[in-house]
């Protein structure tokens, strides 16, 4: 079953009723600022700890499209400088994609892009992108420490899946 903006909503106000403590406090320590890597790793944890447990949420890849990620400064974690085609939210997003699938090459998920056309519209790529773009990004544009927090990211997730289940 697939979400719908009532299954959405219902699992906002779940988040947003939680005592204050359960949040990362983002803006009042060096830890949880909105370039914080720890802080968006609690958010992932946060967000699918309840996102799961909803009956209409059972897809891994709706949940990486619905994350929120407008919040997050990712301008210390980007070590390309000039423009770009694609925006490090979006690689976030199909990168989280391929780890969440347990793909070890960016041909499986190319691949996989291929066939969902609406996956890969919500992921915001009007084509395909191609093999050597993706792993460009991954190794030259994505830093060390976002790179892992991806891979603890998918991690968290596929726990929470396990856990809901």
């Amino acid at each position: 079953m697939a979400s719908t903006q009532t299954s959405r909503r219902d699992v906002f106000r779940r988040i947003a009723q939680r005592r204050p403590f359960e949040w990362p406090a983002y803006d009042s320590t060096p830890f949880y600022d909105c370039q914080s890597l720890g802080g968006l790793e609690q958010d992932v944890r946060t967000l699918a700890g309840v996102w799961f447990e909803h009956d209409a949420h059972t897809s891994v890849d709706e949940f990486v499209c619905q994350l929120p990620l407008a919040y997050v400064g990712f301008a210390p974690h980007d070590r390309y400088t000039g423009a770009t085609r694609y925006g490090m939210a979006q690689l976030l997003r199909v990168f989280l994609v391929k780890e969440l699938h347990g793909w070890d090459y960016e041909t499986a998920l190319i691949e996989y892009l291929k066939r969902r056309p609406s996956l890969r519209r919500n992921l915001g790529f009007e084509t395909v992108p191609d093999q050597s773009t993706l792993w460009r990004s991954w190794h030259h544009r994505f830093t060390a420490d976002l790179r892992e927090t991806v891979d603890k990211a998918a991690r968290l997730i596929l726990i929470r899946i396990h856990r809901s289940s």
